[in-house]
């Protein structure tokens, strides 16, 4: 089991939305290198980062301070917020990214996530943000109304090298992942699977090593409010 600390950046800060809501922010103090630091000073190898401002934009805006985080600590580091073209999934390639998190330009265009893999094999994860069922889009802002499950189907033989599931109910809820419809996702996927949302406790980390299919879990509030301990979390990093 994979443990995935979290980065989300807006503004240059590391944030935590709530259910994705923009208007339910927390900022904390720490910038963005120095939580990394914190992160790789415990030992952690995996690292997932958020770019909130290209979520909302489409443009790799806080590309310098993730190649800084990519350059300067020894992380593996998957990337995602607003990564809708070539250009910027090469970008985050180039600058040592070890996977580019594609979301809502695949779930609209799948020939893009198709074409994606082919191009940048091994580098493409699928980002699948989900809402009672159906997939969200646009920052969540849109449902696609795609039934979650069903367009998995549809893509997942298209070379997709991991896939990160989140319910968008709990995500900052720190109410424990939906581990249900996550064993779903995970029974029909061809890659493995990170859950993502509502961690809350270590016991949601031992509850998730008991499934299949899953390589990791992304953890960000409940580290960032201390119902986590970094010292505690990292145990569990396998």
């Amino acid at each position: 089991m994979k443990i995935f600390p979290a980065i989300d950046i807006k503004d240059k800060k590391c944030v935590r939305l709530v259910k994705g809501k923009f208007d339910n922010k927390t900022e904390y103090e720490l910038s963005p290198a120095e939580q990394a630091k914190k992160y790789e000073d415990h030992g952690f190898k995996n690292l997932h980062i958020v770019d909130l401002d290209g979520a909302l934009t489409g443009q790799t805006i806080n590309l310098d301070i993730i190649k800084n985080i990519i350059s300067k600590f020894n992380l593996k580091v998957e990337v995602g917020g607003g990564i809708r073209n070539f250009e910027n999934i090469k970008k985050y390639v180039d600058i040592g990214a070890e996977k580019v998190i594609l979301g809502s330009a695949a779930i609209k265009d799948k020939d893009f996530l198709k074409e994606a893999c082919k191009k940048f094999p091994n580098k493409i994860a699928l980002g699948l943000d989900s809402k009672d069922g159906y997939l969200s889009v646009s920052g969540w802002k849109e449902n696609s109304n795609q039934s979650t499950l069903e367009y998995l189907g549809d893509v997942n033989n298209y070379g997709v090298s991991r896939l990160i599931y989140t319910d968008i109910n709990k995500d900052g809820t720190k109410q424990s992942p939906n581990f249900e419809e996550t064993l779903k996702v995970a029974e029909k996927s061809n890659c493995p699977v990170i859950i993502s949302g509502g961690v809350s406790s270590l016991e949601d980390i031992k509850k998730a090593k008991t499934l299949k299919n899953i390589e990791g879990i992304i953890v960000g509030k409940a580290i960032y409010d201390g119902d986590i301990e970094l010292d505690e979390l990292v145990k569990e990093d396998a």
